[in-house]
């Protein structure tokens, strides 16, 4: 897990998942240090424990206020419940339908939770944090949030893009990343993350863009992404097209098999098959 400072009172805790054939996807949690400490999602369920390791030695439980759930899929909700058992005083922010899709897994006590929906203001003492609709989300539950103090945006899965390799995950920010490479995976990312785009229209689309293209946040903060600063208007020019990209279709059951083969050590065979 790499832990870097990609704005004014931010930590991040960066993961990464291997998509074969795709690349590597960066998988972010920031940790706000707000008079009221806020955490944006819970990483990997899979790296749990090294997560809560860390996330603690920056924060005392008992001082932790907020979850902010950007959405419940599993790459945001990891260590969730652990969290909430561990920091007493912490509630859980998200919206009506959040709740609703993470009770499914475990219910939620009502009186840890905090229901903010698009264009209301969360209060942490010292900054609000303005929740937005994203122009490009997969889950319905879906909100981010603009830091009124500092501007930082945390924009949940929205400017995501698959890194060509792992150490570029761990990048201070996207400039490191080959302009061509950058523009291709956020386009990607944009059509296998949210497939409907490539069916909306047009124009209202490019419309949905001018309110954080007008709040034009100094640094992005996406889950999927390396720290953006100062490439807003850029990373939307990018998004304009992204519904002109060519929809995104996995690999059927044969590609898949001849993709497994590939994975495959050079000095092992093929994994034994039950049945």
């Amino acid at each position: 897990m790499h832990i870097s400072h990609p704005a004014p009172d931010v930590t991040a805790l960066t993961d990464a998942v291997p998509l074969p054939g795709i690349g590597f996807l960066p998988v972010n949690a920031h940790l706000l240090h707000a008079e009221q400490p806020v955490l944006v999602d819970t990483g990997l369920r899979a790296a749990s424990a090294e997560f809560l390791d860390v996330l603690w030695s920056l924060v005392d439980p008992a001082d932790l206020r907020w979850i902010y759930l950007t959405h419940p899929d599993r790459d945001h909700t990891g260590s969730v419940f652990e969290i909430l058992e561990a920091a007493p005083s912490a509630r859980l922010v998200t919206t009506f339908l959040g709740m609703g899709l993470l009770s499914l897994e475990r219910p939620v006590p009502p009186d840890r939770v905090y229901l903010l929906n698009p264009g209301q203001s969360l209060d942490v003492g010292d900054r609000g944090l303005l929740a937005f609709r994203p122009p490009v989300y997969d889950n319905p539950a879906t909100t981010a949030i603009i830091d009124d103090r500092t501007g930082t945006c945390f924009s949940s899965d929205c400017f995501g893009a698959p890194m060509t390799s792992r150490d570029l995950v761990e990048s201070d920010d996207v400039a490191a990343i080959p302009h061509a490479d950058l523009i291709a995976g956020q386009r990607l990312w944009a059509v296998l993350d949210s497939p409907w785009l490539c069916e909306v229209d047009r124009n209202l689309f490019h419309s949905s863009l001018h309110p954080l293209r007008d709040a034009d946040p100094p640094v992005v903060l996406s889950t999927h992404l390396p720290p953006a600063h100062h490439r807003t208007a850029a990373m939307l020019d990018t998004l304009a097209g992204a519904p002109d990209a060519p929809p995104y279709i996995g690999p059927d059951q044969e590609a898949f098999l001849r993709l497994l083969t590939e994975l495959e050590p050079a000095t092992g065979g093929p994994a034994p098959q039950n049945g």
